[in-house]
């Protein structure tokens, strides 16, 4: 069995386990009740789709030092997962902002630069489609993973910087929850992790093995 199925299949038993103590184990939250429940999802998605884009900031960097094409490879795989988890962030904070603010979404700064990150790395990914020579395709997308990290720590650090809504998790003006509820969060938190590392893996030897079927067929044509 492949790195990638040891770790996609360590996260079914994982996977549950963490839906068993979010819905069953955890204390229901007074003022919210069983919307809260969906805080548990949304908290992992977040954290594992920054850590994402630090993957692409890191091996851009690393691709524009050394010039190798497996940082590329890995800087495109964790891009997608990145655009893909954030998305599903923002999608479950306005499930969670309905009940908690009334609306499907309001341009509070976390809201906003989190959105923001998602359009650069979608861009990010049209760049990649982009028909351009394979070196300067992927120049080009180094510089934008880079440069496009730049809003990660805003998003990060927006609830404190400026006035905001959403609530800081982690600092002065969060951990108010319950350990039980923290256990919660941090067991999704490893279970995401193990399926994320997994679709990582897989989506990193998809992209090398189209990479080499380019080459065939390029290699082909000057025969």
């Amino acid at each position: 069995m492949s790195r990638a199925g040891i770790f996609a299949l360590a996260s079914i038993p994982a996977l549950l386990a963490s839906q068993w103590l979010i819905w069953v184990y955890a204390p229901m939250e007074q003022s919210m009740g069983m919307v809260q429940k969906i805080f548990y999802t949304h908290l992992p998605l977040a954290w594992w789709a920054m850590l994402s884009f630090f993957l692409v900031f890191a091996c851009s960097g690393l691709y524009l030092l050394r010039r190798k094409e497996v940082f590329d490879l890995l800087a495109g795989a964790a891009a997608e997962l990145g655009v893909l988890f954030s998305g599903l962030a923002l999608a479950t904070g306005s499930i969670w902002g309905r009940a908690s603010w009334n609306v499907w979404w309001t341009w509070d700064p976390r809201l906003t630069t989190t959105l923001i990150m998602w359009f650069i790395y979608a861009a990010y990914l049209v760049l990649r489609g982009a028909p351009l020579g394979g070196e300067r395709r992927a120049m080009a997308c180094a510089v934008l993973g880079i440069v496009g990290f730049l809003d990660v720590p805003l998003v990060f650090y927006s609830a404190r910087m400026w006035r905001s809504i959403h609530p800081a998790v982690l600092g002065s003006q969060g951990g108010g929850m319950e350990p039980a509820m923290w256990l919660a969060v941090l067991a999704n938190l490893g279970a995401m992790g193990l399926l994320w590392i997994a679709l990582l893996l897989l989506r990193y030897r998809q992209l090398n093995a189209s990479r080499r079927i380019e080459g065939l067929a390029a290699a082909s044509q000057w025969d």
